[in-house]
Order: structure tokens, then sequence, then C-alpha cells
């Protein structure tokens, strides 16, 4: 038996001796932005560290606990000066980090008083290959919609800099939730892209779709009277949010449609339910000839 035991036994005690040298490199805390609903964000920077779009870290607050360690997306793109995370205060760790980050006080907070953090990874995801093809379709179900914010991001920023060696050319996005008030901060970022998207006269690019999943009777009632204003009542965005569920067969054979001839990725994050139900239509709506369309799936789950 110790033959077979040995081997994973010295790969585990290298992993952990990995992980241990890591959480003694110094992270700084930037920044700590408190978003609506109890969210918070923490900005951060740690030398030598590189990450890619839709990449996770693993955190460690020892003032909260010396041991538990908790992974988090990274919501922060490539391209920018620091690397961030989005925490929900959902539970006892979460609380303390709030407390810890001086979230719980009215006065502002001397980045001295921050408490220490470690860092373990980025860590890679299906994600990082969004950038391989001309046409994806990215699905986030809930706090699914986190890894979403990192490509954005990075879309944009490509975009801005680049936009001629960008292989990525539309982006059809779905964003289904029970309440979007639970993720304002994304509802924000969602703000800016439109904004910025026509002012470089190219709204086509991003094409978006919030469904509200948890939805009752008084806020259907809200939807029709105010359906025809120019903003969305629920986030700001010029396109209305809508109530339900996606018909995925629709969706995709209209996208289809549009790409003849192209290899779409389809990228999820999100249940194992909803995951089972994009791969089927993802096979199901795929051309047996190699010059037709497909869509190839993608898939992580929290």
């Amino acid at each position: 038996t110790w033959k077979w035991v040995v081997g994973p036994m010295f790969l585990y005690l290298c992993e952990r001796l990995v992980r241990f040298w890591r959480s003694q490199q110094k992270v700084v805390i930037t920044k700590v932005v408190i978003h609506p609903f109890k969210t918070i964000e923490l900005q951060m920077m740690k030398k030598g560290f590189k990450m890619e779009v839709g990449q996770y870290i693993f955190v460690k607050c020892p003032a909260v606990s010396k041991l538990e360690w908790h992974p988090f997306t990274l919501t922060s793109a490539p391209e920018e000066d620091y690397f961030s995370i989005h925490v929900r205060i959902v539970g006892d760790w979460t609380e303390g980090l709030f407390n810890a980050c001086g979230c719980d006080k009215q006065e502002f907070q001397e980045a001295w008083k921050l408490p220490k953090i470690a860092v373990d990874g980025p860590f890679g995801t299906a994600s990082e290959d969004v950038f391989s093809y001309e046409t994806v379709m990215l699905v986030g179900a809930g706090i699914g919609v986190t890894p979403f914010a990192s490509v954005l991001k990075s879309v944009w920023y490509k975009y801005c800099h680049d936009a001629t060696n960008l292989k990525l050319k539309k982006i059809y996005f779905y964003w289904l939730c029970r309440d979007t008030h639970a993720f304002e901060w994304f509802a924000d970022l969602l703000q800016s892209l439109e904004a910025q998207m026509q002012e470089r006269n190219n709204a086509e690019f991003l094409s978006y779709n919030i469904y509200l999943t948890g939805w009752d009777e008084t806020q259907a009632t809200h939807f029709v009277v105010h359906h025809e204003e120019e903003k969305d009542v629920i986030t700001g965005l010029k396109q209305k949010t809508l109530y339900g569920r996606p018909n995925w067969e629709n969706e995709f054979k209209t996208i289809a449609g549009r790409h003849p001839g192209s290899r779409i990725g389809v990228f999820l994050c999100g249940p194992e339910g909803l995951a089972d139900t994009l791969n089927k239509q993802s096979i199901s709506n795929s051309e047996a000839d190699p010059r037709g369309v497909h869509f190839i799936f993608n898939k992580e789950n929290f």
C-alpha cells in the first residue's frame, strides 16, 4: 500500500509548501470600495503577480482566521495596474473581513490599518479561451457573473488600444439572476461599457440580455408600466430587463443564423442544470459539415 500512498502524499506536501511560500509574499491592499448590499471590492498589488481573464485566487486573512483559505474570482482585467475581488458579505468569515477592513466604521480608514492578506494563485479557468473565437456567448447565472467582469473589462481595453488585431468581433452576454440589486456593481460596469461603445459608434459589438428569474406579479406590472422609457428602471441600461428564463433553443438558432460557418465559443459560469442544457443545445445546433457553424461549450461551476 505504501507504494501507492507515498507518491500522492509527496505531491500534496509539495503543494502545501508552495502555498505556504506564496502566503508569505507581501500583498498590499491599495483600496477598499464598499458597494451596495454589503458587497466590498478589494483592490490589491503583489510583486510578480500576473493574471489572465476569468482566473481566481485563494485568499486568507490572518486577522479573521489563520487557517481558512477562500476562493474568489478576479474581477479586474490584466491590463489594470492592480488585481481585485468582489466579496459579498454572507457568512462569518466574510463578515470578519468586512469588519477587519473597517467597512463597519463611518470615518475614513488609513491604509496602514488595513489587515494583512495572503494570496495564493492565480489559477486558470475555461474563460481564458474567450479571445480564441470571433464570436462568443457568455452566460452568467447569479454569482457566476463575476468572471465575466474581468472578461468584459479586458475586451474593452484591447478594443480601445488595438481593435484591428482583436480576433473577437461579437459578444452575446446573458445574465440570469434572481435580484440584480445584489450585483449592482456589475450593472454599473455594463452601464460604463454601454456608454463607451456608443461613443465609439460600435454599440453592436456587445449584445446583452438580463433575465430576472425570481420575479413576481408586482415586478411584472411595474415592468409593463415603464417598458417604454428610454432606460430600464431596474438596471439603468438601455437594454430592457427580461423576466423568466431564456428560450435557449431560439437563442442558439438565432445566433447560428447570424454567423454561418463560424466557431462560436459558449462560456458558462453557473449551475450544473444550466450546463447540461447549454451543452445539449451546443451539440444539437452544430452542423456535421466542417464548414458549418459549430458551438464549442466551456463551463466552470461555483
